[in-house]
C-alpha cells in the first residue's frame, strides 16, 4: 500500500492522536459525506468513532447518544460503508399564558473504505446505551492471514 494510504482523507481538523492512530488508515479510510450543511460546516457535531481489530473481526464503535435504532442507516456499497443517522424532534409546551415550540434537528454520516478480506454478508450492527456498535467479521483468509511471525536471521 502506498505511503499516500496511510493519511486519513477527508480530514479536517489536525489531531494530536494522528500518528497514534496512524496504523488504522490504511484499513478504514474516513471520510465526511456532507449529511447536511450544518454537520459540514462543523465537524465536531460528527460522532467519534474507535475502531479496533481482533482476530476474527474489526469493531466499530460510535458515540451518538440520545438516538433510537430506528434513526441509524447502515449501508454497504461495495467497499464503502457508510453510517448515517437523522433525527427531528418537535416539543410543544401550551400553558393559560403561552405557548412554546421548540425544534431539533440532527444528522450525520461516516464513511470508511473497508478493508479486504471482509465478510461483507455477516456486518451486524447493534445500539445500546448512546453506543452504535457495528462488527466486520473476518472472511476465513483474512483470519488465516491476519498474523505471522518473522524470524531475525
Amino acid at each position: 500500500m502506498a505511503t499516500k494510504d496511510l493519511i486519513r482523507k477527508g480530514e479536517t481538523l489536525p489531531s494530536i492522536f494522528n500518528d497514534f492512530f496512524r496504523p488504522w488508515g490504511s484499513l478504514f479510510n474516513d471520510t465526511f459525506n456532507g449529511g447536511s450543511l450544518f454537520n459540514h460546516l462543523n465537524p465536531l457535531n460528527v460522532p467519534a468513532v474507535n475502531i479496533a481489530e481482533k482476530k476474527d473481526q474489526f469493531d466499530v464503535s460510535l458515540a451518538a447518544p440520545g438516538m433510537k435504532k430506528e434513526d441509524f442507516n447502515i449501508d454497504v456499497e461495495g467497499n464503502l460503508l457508510t453510517i448515517s443517522a437523522e433525527k427531528k424532534e418537535e416539543k410543544e409546551l401550551t400553558d393559560e399564558r403561552y405557548t412554546r415550540k421548540e425544534f431539533s434537528y440532527s444528522s450525520f454520516s461516516r464513511s470508511f473504505t473497508l478493508p479486504e478480506g471482509i465478510n461483507k454478508e455477516k456486518i451486524d450492527a447493534s445500539y445500546e446505551n448512546g453506543l452504535l456498535k457495528v462488527t466486520l467479521p473476518k472472511t476465513e483468509d483474512a483470519k488465516k492471514a491476519a498474523s505471522k511471525h518473522i524470524a531475525v536471521k
